[in-house]
């Protein structure tokens, strides 16, 4: 009866043991556990960590290439508008100064036109004074003269007349053609101030060059307006008899 109470009793203290030797091991298993979940947790912070600054670097990479292409794409542009605008002034410069030269050139004309026929119509005039003295001296023989180049002078000043309205006429013409040329210009500077891309500005650019061959082509014709000026006829030779006080010729 004694050994078996000895035996129960050493059974229950081995049991007690191995259960104190379970929980030591779970214990230990389980510290190892949360050793191992803090180890893993700590270097997927380190690698999260490391993609979050790697992100913002390519990021902040990518800005700074944005602002660049940017401030390139904006200093172009604003040197486009500056090219522009001084190609604008010079051609609307040049277009004035053609402009003042042909109206001067025109006024000159005229004037020289009527200049040359009031100087004919008082040479008329004095003709057909002198043609009536000398028409009651000689008779019908010199009023047929004096008819003859009375017709002349009125032939030739309506070819004068005919030749000014001619010149006005081609001033406006060429004047509305180079309005209708500087607009075209003007048109392509604005679209090329505004181009995206170079392929665009290049093309833009040849069409420039072509619409500005044809503006001075225009230039070119302008100075060519007008044509030779007023006929200048030499002194008349004189008709009348050396001596002759009833004679004028003028």
């Amino acid at each position: 009866m004694s050994e078996q109470k000895e035996s129960s009793v050493l059974f229950s203290l081995q049991e007690l043991m191995n259960l104190e030797q379970d929980r030591i091991q779970s214990e230990e298993a389980e510290k190892a556990q949360k050793i191992q979940a803090a180890e893993t947790a700590r270097i997927e912070a380190e690698r999260s960590a490391r993609d979050a600054e790697e992100q913002r670097i390519r990021a902040e990479a990518e800005r700074r290439r944005l602002d660049e292409q940017r401030s390139r794409e904006e200093a172009a542009k604003l040197e486009a508008i500056r090219v522009a605008e001084v190609e604008k002034a010079r051609v609307e410069a040049e277009q004035r100064a053609r402009l003042e030269a042909m109206a001067a050139q025109q006024h000159h004309e005229r004037s020289m036109a009527a200049i040359q026929t009031d100087a004919s119509k008082k040479k008329l005039r004095n003709m057909l004074i002198g043609g009536v003295v000398f028409v009651v001296l000689a008779g019908s023989g010199l009023g047929y003269f004096v008819y003859t180049s009375a017709e002349e002078n009125r032939a030739r000043i309506a070819a004068q007349q005919a030749d000014s309205a001619r010149l006005e006429e081609e001033k406006k013409k060429l004047e509305s053609q180079m309005r209708e040329q500087t607009a075209k210009v003007d048109g392509l500077l604005s679209q090329l101030a505004s181009a995206k891309d170079e392929a665009t500005r290049a093309k833009l650019q040849k069409e420039l060059e072509e619409e500005r061959l044809k503006q001075e082509s225009l230039k070119t014709g302008g100075a060519r307006v007008g044509g030779p000026g007023p006929v200048k006829t030499g002194p008349a030779k004189s008709k009348c008899t050396p001596g002759d006080p009833l004679c004028s010729d003028l």
